[in-house]
């Protein structure tokens, strides 16, 4: 149980942060959070395909918010086209 609410306060955090990093592609604060979470999953396939591992919380908030982050990029190119 513990581990469902760090994995969801960290996925919102990259989302939160991704929005800011990805300026003018955000999708408002909720949006950007649920982003994070499904980022997380992302930036972890990215991660285990590139060779690279996380640790800690700090390390998965980093592969979280790389995920966000390709994640808002992805669904930006896809509602301009």
């Amino acid at each position: 149980m513990m581990n469902l609410i760090l994995f969801l306060i960290i996925g919102g955090v990259a989302g939160w942060l991704a929005g800011l990093i990805m300026k003018g592609r955000g999708f408002g604060v909720l949006a950007n959070v649920g982003i994070g979470i499904v980022g997380s999953f992302v930036g972890g396939i990215v991660f285990r395909l590139l060779g690279l591992a996380s640790q800690g919380a700090v390390g998965e908030l980093v592969t979280a918010t790389v995920g966000a982050v390709l994640l808002l990029f992805l669904v930006g190119k896809l509602k301009k086209g």
